[in-house]
């Protein structure tokens, strides 16, 4: 297997190049217009933090990791001054201590998906307004917001239900993210962590060969969560088999769930440096 190992200092110094541009950061815009309930709409919003003295430049969706739990929107500080836009994505949350009380008792991991894609069909909508161009957006996130990722880009029929087709981003680059049904979905359905399961709440489910560039990235198989690092190999080895002609797989020796989205950024940031310049040519 071409499994690719990476120095974080080798990544540093490589991958992340600063720009002097100036930037702004616009904060809890709606990316729906309909609600359910007030939770919804306290939920459904994203920040845009973008250059205000360049056009036509990438941008990169990130969903926040928290095992569709916990979390909350962000702007990766190792994304920030870098010539890209980061829209940073909040979701509805599944009550993860199954309180009937609960604000979010109702919110299922299915709702998460669907925040996602409607999250990412509004970027692809709406990016040209701050200068981005809508064909170099990139879907990305940890953990939690690698298996929103995956879901929302292999699974055609969740971007089609908000206009948007799947194939049209650039790149699919979740970090550390689930390949097999997620654990909150199993949890809810009374199965074990333990016992794993492919069904249709799971990327794998949905493997194809016409889907964007995927690039997997995960920590060390012996320290990272439950066999992360073997489900997205699973995942990149059926993508192989199906004829898929750019998927990547990339395992973080010496790093763990939390700490692997640090160096990851590296990966990410060379990867999109790499195709704006391979275009710019």
């Amino acid at each position: 297997m071409r499994t690719k190992f990476y120095c974080i200092l080798v990544l540093l110094a490589c991958s992340i190049v600063l720009h002097a541009q100036n930037y702004k950061w616009e904060k809890a815009i709606p990316y729906r217009t309909e609600y359910k309930n007030s939770y919804m709409k306290q939920k459904c919003v994203l920040d845009v933090y973008y250059p205000t003295d360049k056009k036509d430049f990438p941008t990169v969706v990130w969903f926040h990791g928290g095992g569709l739990t916990v979390g909350d929107r962000e702007i990766p500080r190792e994304l920030r001054e870098q010539g890209i836009a980061v829209v940073g994505v909040s979701y509805r949350l599944c009550a993860g201590n199954k309180d009937p009380k609960a604000i979010n008792a109702d919110v299922t991991t299915d709702d998460a998906v669907d925040d996602a894609a409607a999250a990412a069909a509004w970027v692809m909508k709406n990016i040209a307004r701050y200068g981005g161009n809508p064909s170099k957006i990139y879907l990305s996130g940890h953990s939690a917001g690698g298996y929103l990722v995956s879901m929302i880009g292999l699974d055609k029929s969740r971007l089609a239900k908000y206009g948007v087709d799947a194939d049209s981003f650039a790149a699919l680059i979740p970090f550390s993210g689930q390949a097999i049904t997620h654990f909150q979905n199993r949890r809810d359905r009374g199965i074990s962590d333990y016992q794993p399961l492919i069904d249709e709440h799971a990327p794998l489910f949905y493997v194809r060969k016409d889907c964007p560039p995927v690039i997997l990235i995960c920590g060390d198989r012996e320290r990272e969560m439950l066999g992360r690092y073997e489900e997205n190999a699973y995942l990149w080895r059926m993508l192989k088999i199906i004829g898929h002609p750019d998927v990547h797989l990339y395992e973080l020796q010496g790093f763990d769930h939390g700490t692997m989205s640090h160096p990851a950024h590296s990966i990410l940031l060379e990867y999109i440096h790499t195709r704006e310049k391979a275009t710019a040519k």
